[in-house]
């Protein structure tokens, strides 16, 4: 899979402009901090943490060695950093990936796209991300341990809330576990196979924009795939009564 994320990372001239979500972009790209980011981010990705050296990231961000321990304490703590903030939860509020309680479903899953989809606006940066995630699966440091960093667990469980109300249910089960898990992997794919989509369909992610109607388009596609599953259910039912 990591075939799919280009194996040479953007200069540090390529990302001047990018955009840092949280405390990075309030204080700005050329803060010290911003830029042990941004640089943490191109060599994690590139080289893994191991390969990482402290040294390397001060000389890559032009700060002191002691910049790491002032504003992050340690490598490991900015590697974690790295993870939470530059895909942050600016764009996509974990505690209400769906929006606030009672919006309608179709307008919850637009909630629940706009976020996801929000950081592939950030181009190198947002391949950046997806390269060091792969990096992190086949070369793990025990940060999956900590879901808070990918933020992978309020997302699904949220989703889960949001179509077991809508179908009455008084609980999730299985089948709402798969469901649940295709309407987000909509998503996912977008994430996972943004350099293939660009090959084989070029054009559709030409601009940011490209990905509101990416987002419009997922939510006609969930409610297909939500209408479907009320409609196997109901027919079980049926079933049953029969």
């Amino acid at each position: 899979m990591c075939g799919m994320v280009s194996d040479f990372p953007p200069s540090p001239g390529d990302l001047a402009g990018a955009k840092l979500p949280g405390q990075a972009l309030r204080l700005g790209p050329d803060h010290p901090r911003s830029r042990l980011l941004l640089a943490a981010l191109r060599l994690f990705a590139q080289q893994g943490y191991a390969k990482t050296s402290v040294r390397d990231l001060a000389e890559a961000a032009s700060v002191n060695v002691a910049a790491i321990s002032y504003y992050f304490g340690d490598k490991a703590a900015l590697y974690r950093a790295v993870f939470v903030e530059p895909i942050g939860a600016d764009t996509n509020d974990l505690e209400q990936p769906c929006g606030p309680q009672g919006l309608p479903l179709r307008d919850a899953l637009q909630h629940f796209f706009t976020g996801m989809l929000e950081p592939l606006k950030q181009g190198d940066l947002a391949r950046l991300c997806i390269k060091l995630h792969f990096r992190e699966m086949v070369e793990p440091t025990g940060l999956w341990a900590d879901d808070s960093a990918f933020g992978v667990r309020p997302l699904h469980d949220a989703l889960l809330a949001l179509l077991t109300h809508h179908l009455g249910l008084a609980g999730p089960d299985a089948d709402l576990e798969r469901l649940a898990v295709c309407v987000a992997g909509l998503a996912v794919h977008l994430h996972v196979g943004l350099d293939v989509i660009n090959q084989i369909a070029p054009g559709l992610n030409a601009t940011p924009e490209s990905f509101d109607v990416w987002r419009d388009r997922l939510v006609e596609f969930s409610l297909a795939m939500i209408d479907c599953e009320q409609r196997r259910r109901a027919a079980a039912g049926a079933g049953v009564a029969a």
